[in-house]
């Protein structure tokens, strides 16, 4: 048998199917065409990413700093998570948002909670499984059931509705099949928030089928003018059904430290500790010594990071009305989500169009699925006076919204 002598001869064998049901991740054209841009000399301002711009508190870095000094941390960390993190994710959620959980059985460590939402998909879907997805979504909540072979059904998120998702339509047999029900509240890409009421019915849905509940709350502390999004543990029997992941990135400024938690249901969270002792081994100790000091002294740190971003709101709102979007200011989140002008095709096009006309990137709304393509996102990851440069940047081109 001959061996083929270079790597042009070999033929590797197809990747898994499952690849195959993801459509092409659109940050990644959006990248092709600031570098084609760039290439013709543009000075961008980038408005695109949500990748938070300001430091980490300088408390929180020595907390990790001596961390990484101390040798106990050193080796690998245990799979739960430190008896003090996961003490002080139980004491920050009394102290938030009055709800209690068991630090030994109802919280687990996570290594940035985009990991946690995948991995607790890979822990309840099968092939042939449903789960639930309102759209326009962040795309680990779609994704994750696809590279595990499962079926989404999406429920569509309309400005009527206030961006809320309609349990009603959900046809009978869809849910008899489905098996997880993931929802985000503050919204990204939308900024939609859901009251109480709302958790109220969607917990009574998902006790009424057997339905696991996640929620998504990695925006739960960027929010603005006085309002404080609830958690879903604070409607009653909610832990009978529910998990629900917390961030680092966005409430600490920690997004390159890959940090997150999730709490909730015993049942469940062991579910997702199954999946994660197989694949990883849990994050980083001098990580959590940091995450530790992050949530017993939160107090100290999360009104100035909100403050930042409210002012940033400010702008982006402002600016964005004078050139003729009529919109509220979103309550939450790090984003504003306009509406295109009517006279364009897609969101891929005026994206197009912003970037060779004003040299200012956005996101297109179709990066976060289909019904998202009349929209565009605006994230308030840069200082106030590049928001303004930007929107001054749009008057000067003749940008205007067109209804």
């Amino acid at each position: 048998m001959s061996t083929p002598n270079t790597a042009s001869e070999t033929k590797l064998k197809a990747p898994a199917h499952r690849l195959t049901k993801l459509p092409t991740y659109v940050f990644a054209e959006l990248d092709e065409l600031k570098e084609a841009a760039r290439a013709r000399g543009a000075d961008l301002i980038d408005l695109g990413m949500g990748n938070p711009d300001q430091p980490t508190p300088a408390p929180i870095v020595k907390a990790i700093q001596d961390g990484v000094a101390n040798p106990a941390n050193h080796g690998y960390p245990n799979f739960k998570g430190k008896p003090e993190f996961r003490e002080a994710v139980a004491n920050w959620m009394q102290r938030r948002y009055n709800v209690t959980l068991d630090p030994e059985t109802e919280v687990q460590p996570l290594i940035g909670s985009k990991e946690g939402l995948a991995h607790i998909t890979f822990a309840y879907i099968d092939s042939g499984d449903y789960a639930l997805v309102p759209s326009p979504y962040y795309p680990v909540h779609s994704r994750a059931t696809w590279i595990a072979d499962g079926e989404v059904y999406h429920l569509p998120l309309t400005a009527e509705n206030r961006f809320l998702p309609d349990l009603d339509s959900i046809p009978e047999e869809i849910a008899r099949k489905s098996k997880i029900f993931i929802v985000s509240y503050p919204n990204n890409p939308t900024a939609g928030v859901a009251d109480l009421a709302f958790y109220e019915k969607l917990v009574a849905f998902c006790r009424k089928y057997g339905i696991v509940l996640v929620s998504d709350l990695a925006y739960g502390e960027i929010s603005f003018d006085g309002y404080k999004p609830p958690s879903i543990f604070n409607v009653p029997g909610a832990k009978d059904v529910a998990i629900e992941f917390h961030s680092f990135s966005k409430s600490f400024n920690m997004a390159g430290w890959r940090a997150g938690f999730a709490v909730g249901n015993a049942e469940i969270v062991k579910a997702l500790y199954s999946i994660k002792t197989n694949l990883d081994y849990g994050l980083a100790s001098a990580i959590q010594d940091g995450g530790i000091y992050a949530l017993n002294n939160a107090e100290k740190f999360m009104p100035t990071i909100v403050q930042t971003y409210q002012e940033r709101r400010d702008v982006v709102v402002k600016g964005f009305r004078e050139l003729g979007w009529a919109l509220e200011a979103p309550k939450a989140t790090l984003y504003v989500w306009l509406p295109i002008p009517k006279s364009f095709t897609d969101s891929k096009e005026w994206c197009r169009y912003l970037i060779d006309k004003a040299d200012v990137v956005i996101t297109p709304g179709v990066a976060f699925g289909e019904a998202g393509d009349r929209y565009f996102r605006v994230s308030l990851v840069s200082p106030k006076e590049t928001l303004q440069k930007a929107i001054e940047r749009l008057k000067e081109r003749g940008i205007r919204y067109e209804s």
